[in-house]
């Protein structure tokens, strides 16, 4: 019999269970929602980046099907043979004018944004100097550009700036941060980093998925939020989570568009979206400039979630968003926390290395603005009940 050249992945998996960090992949059953049944249990759902609930809002339901009754299922070629509909023109021109800059592209997800952009506008001759909790986009995209990687302590500007000041002045650089930190849900110090690059002459970048239909008005990320127009050369965003349905976006002067249309691998490489995804991404942004009561609400749950975590003794770290950790430290107590959560019927994954550093593994809890109060309170009870069977609290 031949042997098993990949024999020794069952070895690694085994590790991961030896570490508790083996999780096998629940199943939804049913529609992405605040409450959703998962591996067929009813469950209050605080898993997914659902931020606004639009997965199932009726408006985008609506022109989704009417998409597909006009165009089809899908385009059948990449962007730049016969891939490119109105459709996805009309997008990228809503999306420059939503972040206020001077155009707009459209990438299959937003992994592929981040990585096909950081690695096709940078070569082996320049530099990236990246916060150290950068999402992993980020990181593979820095690796692909093979640019020399500089990176920082989280939101260290000053060490930022002890890096730039070591770089010669003629290299072109890269600053680059998350506009909200997935795992933590704190915020990047992206004034502090506008200002060194505007100091020191780099390129300013931001990733704004956690902050797309979340910070800024009407959802317009956090270089709204924080009135950077302007300063930041390059926004990512995603169509993914707040705005319900798939895909990343780059935003920032038409050169740079432009020359993603020519440069960037993964535009050139894949299909492009289904025109009933961008009439879904369309929709969603008429709703969230024409129903501002949805990203308010969703802040109101994220405080009264956040704030009886924090009253039952659970350290929720340094979280400024609707993304909440549970930090217990030991990933076998994570595991144990959000198994114990799910047996009661709420939905919170335990997370730990390598997504998490050594020591710090967590369940990450993020509301929704459909939650009810009825489910954030179900769900902080059974938080109380196995904290404490547990020994955490």
């Amino acid at each position: 019999m031949r042997p098993d050249p990949l024999g020794y992945l069952a070895n690694e998996l085994q590790t991961l269970r030896d570490q508790s960090l083996y999780r096998p992949l629940r199943v939804l059953d049913g529609a992405q929602g605040a409450r959703a049944s998962v591996d067929h249990r009813s469950v209050v759902n605080l898993s997914s980046n659902n931020y606004l609930g639009l997965t199932t809002h009726p408006v985008l339901l609506e022109r989704a099907q009417q998409a597909l009754r006009d165009f089809g299922v899908g385009t059948g070629s990449v962007r730049t043979i016969a891939g490119t509909m109105e459709i996805h023109m009309a997008l990228e021109r809503r999306l420059a004018a939503f972040k206020q800059t001077e155009a707009a592209v459209v990438f299959q997800s937003g992994f592929t944004a981040n990585a096909g952009t950081v690695s096709s506008i940078l070569t082996r001759d320049d530099a990236i100097i990246s916060d150290e909790l950068n999402h992993a986009s980020i990181i593979d995209g820095a690796r692909l550009s093979r640019a020399t990687i500089k990176v920082f302590p989280h939101r260290d500007a000053g060490a930022a700036r002890r890096i730039l000041e070591s770089l010669p002045k003629t290299q072109r650089r890269l600053l680059i941060t998350d506009g909200v930190f997935s795992m933590d849900g704190d915020l990047g110090a992206l004034p502090e980093l506008c200002a060194l690059a505007d100091e020191f002459g780099c390129i300013m970048m931001v990733d704004d998925a956690h902050a797309s239909g979340v910070f800024g008005r009407d959802g317009r990320g956090t270089v709204d939020h924080f009135n950077l127009h302007g300063r930041v050369d390059v926004q990512v965003g995603t169509l993914s989570k707040a705005i319900g349905a798939l895909g990343g976006y780059v935003a920032g002067s038409r050169a740079l568009i432009e020359f993603l249309h020519h440069r960037a691998r993964p535009f050139l490489f894949s299909t492009s979206h289904p025109p009933s995804v961008a009439a879904t991404c369309l929709a969603a942004l008429d709703v969230l400039e024409g129903e501002p009561g949805l990203i308010a609400r969703l802040w109101d749950n994220a405080r009264f979630f956040k704030a009886g975590l924090q009253a039952l003794g659970f350290n929720t770290g340094v979280s400024e968003s609707p993304i909440t950790p549970v930090i217990v430290g030991e990933a076998a107590t994570a595991m144990a926390l959000s198994d114990g959560l799910f047996a009661r019927g709420v939905f919170a994954q335990g997370i730990g290395a390598p997504t998490v550093p050594p020591g710090k593994a967590r369940v990450r809890t993020i509301v929704t603005a459909t939650h009810t109060r009825d489910d954030l309170q179900y769900a902080l009870d059974m938080f109380a009940a196995v904290g404490a069977a547990l020994g955490i609290r």
